[in-house]
């Protein structure tokens, strides 16, 4: 295939994104002016083009094709990165603009994120924010996020770049009123005998990390405990006195300093685990997603995320 595009091929990629966008032939023609056959032939010439069909077609509705998913994803990096060159060459670097897309650790990302992402975007007005709050891992590159907050251990990938932000050590703690009713635990052996509070994953939930003083770091999983998949529902059922849960710091230093919370079993704390930015190596950090990886970056090291050692 030519490494050169002519103007019927830039149209009928023009013409596939938006009606990608609309996911409507009829809706596509009234955005470009043009009859909806139009459209349609000029796809087809594009989905003839490329050897793959972009859209599964029906009497009742148009929907993309798993090659058309990606083959979007790549238009639309291409897009972004034609648009960085405009403002390069309009000289608008100090004025980021459009869309950025992240995705966040729930918890993390509402009360450690959000203050930061709001200042920037009272900085920056034509910058905007897509943003995604889960526990799961999800794919960046698969899922055609710019950014991406990680907690914990990373997989080895050529595909992605990871930034520290900081380090987090993990802490099992409980309110002192379930403490007062059931005691304190203080080894895994005597653990067994509370109810605990469990991250939920996969139809299976997250074991916890203990490493016992002079011991060598074991998984640990509760037969006892309530099994939550968002993190901020983990911290609430913990404040309320369900049961012992394991935190990252950052979640729960503030709970404690006010007593709200009470740290136990500190002799068996793991190593600490790390917090990244993340992001695809084949995605060019264009300003709007330079200046919040920058921004992160300063944030981490005045010690806004934990400590970053």
């Amino acid at each position: 295939m030519s490494t050169f595009f002519t103007a019927e091929s830039l149209r009928g990629i023009t013409h596939f994104v938006i009606t990608a966008k609309s996911s409507s032939f009829t809706e596509a023609a009234e955005q470009l002016g043009i009859t909806k056959s139009a459209v349609g032939k000029s796809v087809a010439r594009l989905e003839e083009r490329l050897g793959t069909r972009l859209f599964h077609r029906s009497t009742r509705k148009l929907s993309l094709t798993s090659d058309g998913e990606a083959y979007l994803a790549s238009c639309l990096s291409a897009l972004e990165i034609m648009d960085s060159a405009e403002n390069s060459l309009s000289r608008r670097q100090d004025n980021p603009a459009g869309t950025v897309r992240i995705d966040m650790p729930a918890s993390f990302g509402r009360n450690l994120m959000m203050p930061v992402l709001l200042d920037l975007i009272s900085r920056y007005p034509a910058l905007r924010l897509a943003l995604t709050f889960n526990d799961r891992l999800i794919d960046p590159v698969e899922e055609g996020v710019d950014l991406v907050l990680r907690l914990g251990e990373l997989q080895s990938t050529d595909e992605l770049i990871a930034r520290r932000l900081s380090r987090q050590r993990l802490i099992l703690c409980a309110s002192p009123d379930y403490l007062r009713q059931h005691g304190t635990p203080t080894d895994s052996d005597s653990l067994k005998k509370h109810c605990c509070i469990m991250g939920f994953r996969r139809g299976a939930p997250l074991a916890w990390r203990l490493r016992p003083a002079g011991e060598r770091e074991i998984k640990y999983v509760s037969g006892n405990a309530h099994q939550i998949s968002d993190g901020d529902a983990m911290l609430l059922a913990c404040l309320g006195g369900a049961g012992v849960a394991q935190f990252p710091e950052a979640m729960v230093n503030s709970h404690i300093a006010a007593g709200n919370l009470v740290a136990v079993m500190a002799d068996h704390m793991p190593a600490p685990v790390e917090l990244n930015v993340v992001w695809p190596r084949t995605r060019h950090l264009i300003p709007k997603v330079r200046i919040i990886v920058d921004e992160l970056l300063k944030k981490a090291g005045e010690g806004v995320f934990g400590d970053l050692r």
